[in-house]
C-alpha cells in the first residue's frame, strides 16, 4: 500500500485530532460520565478505536499487538465501561493514540501486514487486505468521533 496516494490514513489522524481536541475541552469526569440512555461514554470510544485498529490491523495480520491484552478486554467491541477511567490511563490512551497510528503507517510501508485474514466487519463490508481494514477504520473512527460528539452535548447540559 502506498500511503501517500490514499487519503485513509490522512483521515484517521485528522479524525483522532478532532477526537483529541474534543476530548480536551472536558474534564476527566465529563469523560467518564454515563448518560442515560446510553450504554458507554467519551473515553470508552475513544479506546475503542485505538483498540479496534490493533485488532483490524494487527491480530487480523497474524502479528502481536502492540497495546496490552488488559486494554483489548476493557475497549473491544461488545464492552462497557466497568470502571472510572483516570487520569493516567487518560494520559496513555492520548499517547497510544498518535502513537500506535505512527508505528502502523511505519508497518504497512515495511510490508509487515500483508498477511492478512479475511474479515467480515459487523457492517457487513469483507476486509481482505490492510489496505481494506485502513479504509474501514476512517468509517469506524468517524462513527465513534459521532458518538463522542454527542455524548458531549449531552454531558455539558
Amino acid at each position: 500500500m502506498v500511503i501517500e496516494k490514499d487519503k485513509s490514513i490522512e483521515t484517521v489522524q485528522a479524525t483522532r485530532t478532532l477526537f483529541l481536541a474534543l476530548m480536551d475541552s472536558l474534564s476527566i469526569d465529563k469523560l467518564n460520565e454515563i448518560p442515560e440512555g446510553f450504554n458507554n461514554n467519551i473515553i470508552w470510544n475513544f479506546g475503542h478505536v485505538i483498540v479496534s485498529q490493533q485488532i483490524l490491523c494487527y491480530k487480523l495480520a497474524g502479528l502481536p499487538l502492540k497495546i496490552d491484552e488488559a486494554y483489548i478486554s476493557k475497549y473491544s467491541k461488545g464492552t462497557k465501561p466497568a470502571s472510572f477511567i483516570d487520569e493516567n490511563e487518560w494520559v496513555f490512551l492520548k499517547q497510544q493514540s498518535t502513537h500506535l497510528l505512527e508505528e502502523l503507517i511505519t508497518d504497512i510501508e515495511n510490508g509487515l501486514l500483508d498477511n492478512y485474514t479475511s474479515y467480515t466487519t459487523s457492517f457487513g463490508i469483507p476486509l481482505n487486505s490492510i489496505e481494506d481494514a485502513v479504509k474501514f477504520l476512517t468509517m469506524h473512527e468517524g462513527l465513534h468521533l459521532g458518538y463522542a460528539m454527542a455524548l458531549k452535548r449531552i454531558v455539558n447540559k
